[in-house]
């Protein structure tokens, strides 16, 4: 017997034909090109169109903003967990489904990789400017050159973890960029998130490290696998750190907000850190907040970093504001939670 070589195109599981289009393009940013990592300002971008967008039928449509967990980068939207769709096949099912129908809709997939696992989606000395890069640059060539409607009223930025705080501090600082966001499991209330974690940097950098960081960062550029036991936690400090404590003496290098030899915390720095926290942001950005015209927060109930008690507190302070928006606590952890994505941008897409 032979082996015969077919022409076809692969069906389920390995490859689901799109009834919309996927563009993976590459694009250039002048904003990356002078980061202080040195990391690539040559980036991908992925964009999907609905069927009315692919077909032409469809013009002047909304564009959600998809941003990415932290260690995320962009291809990994195509992997694929057993017997399961990814994220992208999921969205196209969702758009070519007739009934209830859909509003089309160009979908952008944002790469905001650093070498430090990283941005938050903020500008930083440290990391380089990522929400000027967002809002700036890609949004204009989206704009530019997809048949996206140009007002903020129609965009709305949505991701999880990271990508769920990027999508809450852009639409609160960038108002007139997004007019919408979803937040899945997004960083919120820091002493819940960060804060049980710094002993635990601590005694990683002591066993493992020498109680340096340095050393730390020497042997992870070393490294020959990724470990998140024995590099997570301490990459995640560090990278918060280059977000939202830079040292004003040293740009480009962070000020962790806790000592790396104790865990004892340090105030002043911990005090920067928390004027990035989105819930205690909610008083000062609450006139932003109330001109959205969606806001979903959503966290599972047994999320690892307590991101569902963040959620609830920034829907406190989003009541105390006089801010409409919907919190929804489900029964899950921080992880697996690709099949709520989609269903969450067609609530969206529906209420712009």
């Amino acid at each position: 017997m032979t082996l015969a070589r077919g022409d076809e195109e692969l069906g389920a599981p390995w490859q689901r034909p799109l009834r919309g289009r996927l563009d993976r393009l590459t694009v250039h940013s002048e904003i990356l090109a002078s980061n202080p990592l040195g990391d690539p300002a040559r980036r991908p971008l992925y964009v999907y169109s609905s069927p009315g967008v692919a077909d032409g039928t469809a013009g002047g449509v909304p564009a959600v903003y998809v941003l990415q967990g932290f260690i995320g980068q962009l291809d990994m939207w195509l992997a694929r967990e057993a017997f399961d769709p990814n994220f992208i096949e999921r969205l196209d099912a969702m758009f070519a489904r007739e009934s209830p129908p859909v509003r089309d809709a160009v979908v952008v997939f944002v790469d905001a990789w650093t070498s430090v696992g990283g941005s938050q989606f903020v500008n930083s000395s440290a990391i380089g400017d990522y929400a000027d890069y967002v809002c700036d640059e890609i949004v204009p060539f989206i704009d530019a050159n997809y048949p996206a409607s140009p007002t903020p009223r129609q965009r709305a930025v949505t991701g999880k973890s990271s990508g769920g705080y990027g999508a809450l501090v852009l639409a609160m600082r960038r108002p007139d960029v997004f007019g919408a966001l979803v937040s899945h499991a997004g960083d919120a209330l820091f002493e819940a998130c960060y804060l049980p974690e710094f002993p635990k940097v601590a005694r990683t950098l002591r066993d493992h490290f020498d109680g340096s960081l340095d050393a730390f960062w020497r042997r992870f550029q070393q490294r020959e696998r990724f470990d998140f036991a024995r590099h997570g936690l301490v990459l995640n400090a560090y990278a918060m750190a280059c977000a939202y404590s830079p040292d004003p003496e040293r740009p480009t290098r962070p000020l962790l907000p806790f000592e790396a030899r104790t865990g004892r915390l340090i105030p002043e720095v911990w005090g920067r850190w928390l004027e990035h926290d989105p819930v205690r942001m909610v008083a000062a950005q609450a006139q932003a907040l109330r001109g959205l015209a969606h806001i979903h927060i959503e966290a599972g109930r047994g999320d690892e970093w307590y991101l569902d008690l963040g959620a609830q507190a920034l829907s406190a302070e989003l009541e105390r504001a006089g801010v409409q928006h919907r919190l929804e606590l489900f029964d899950g952890t921080h992880g697996g939670l690709s099949h709520r994505y989609a269903p969450a941008i067609r609530d969206l897409l529906a209420a712009l």
